[in-house]
Parts: C-alpha cells; sequence; structure tokens
C-alpha cells in the first residue's frame, strides 16, 4: 500500500491550494473501511491532526483549520482531497496523508505573508 500526496507549494497569504491524496494497492473494501486523515508538520513542532473524512463524507476538523480546509474523497479512485483556503503563515507546514497504519511522504506547503 502506498500513499503519495500532491499539490503542495508556495502561496501568499489569502491564497489556496488543493492537496490529493493518491494511493495504491488498496482493495476497495479496505481503502472504505476506514477514515482517510490529514496531518500537517511544521518547523519544529509536532504532527497534527488537520481533517479527515470518513467513507460516507463526514468530515472532522482541527480548530485553526474549521471553515478554511474542507477533506474530500473518492471512494470509486481511492483518493482523498484538501482544499486549503485563505491560507495563512501559520499553515506552513509539511502536509500528510493517512489512513490506517499508512501515510504519504509528506507534500510542503509554505505561505508567505
Amino acid at each position: 500500500v502506498y500513499l503519495t500526496e500532491s499539490g503542495g507549494g508556495t502561496v501568499q497569504a489569502g491564497g489556496s491550494l488543493r492537496l490529493t491524496c493518491t494511493t495504491s494497492g488498496f482493495i476497495t473494501s479496505v481503502f472504505n473501511g476506514d477514515n482517510l486523515a490529514w496531518y500537517r508538520q511544521g518547523p519544529d513542532a509536532q504532527r497534527e491532526f488537520v481533517a479527515s473524512v470518513t467513507r460516507t463524507g463526514i468530515t472532522n476538523y482541527a480548530d485553526s483549520v474549521k471553515g478554511r480546509f474542507t477533506a474530500s474523497r473518492d471512494n470509486a479512485r481511492k483518493r482523498g482531497y484538501l482544499q486549503l483556503n485563505n491560507l495563512n503563515p501559520e499553515d506552513t507546514a509539511v502536509y500528510y496523508c493517512n489512513h490506517g497504519s499508512n501515510w504519504g511522504q509528506g507534500t510542503q506547503v509554505t505561505v508567505s505573508s
């Protein structure tokens, strides 16, 4: 099983990015059997929860991103997405996709002021 994040980059404060988590090796029932989550790790910080989405589309967000980030998933394509809007410099971090015990390698998001 592999998870690969893409879509990171450098944007100015107030900008937007869309992250994609592409998976491979999942049996459909296994992919649908767990939440798909996003975490991030900023400079000199611990990895922290950002958002998660269930098979049926129920989402959960960290307070710091509520109203700005939107998590979603495409069960047929076994992919996850994280829409990042109204970004601020405090959102600068490596963003990771997570499914069960599986993690991607991360994608860098940098927000300049």
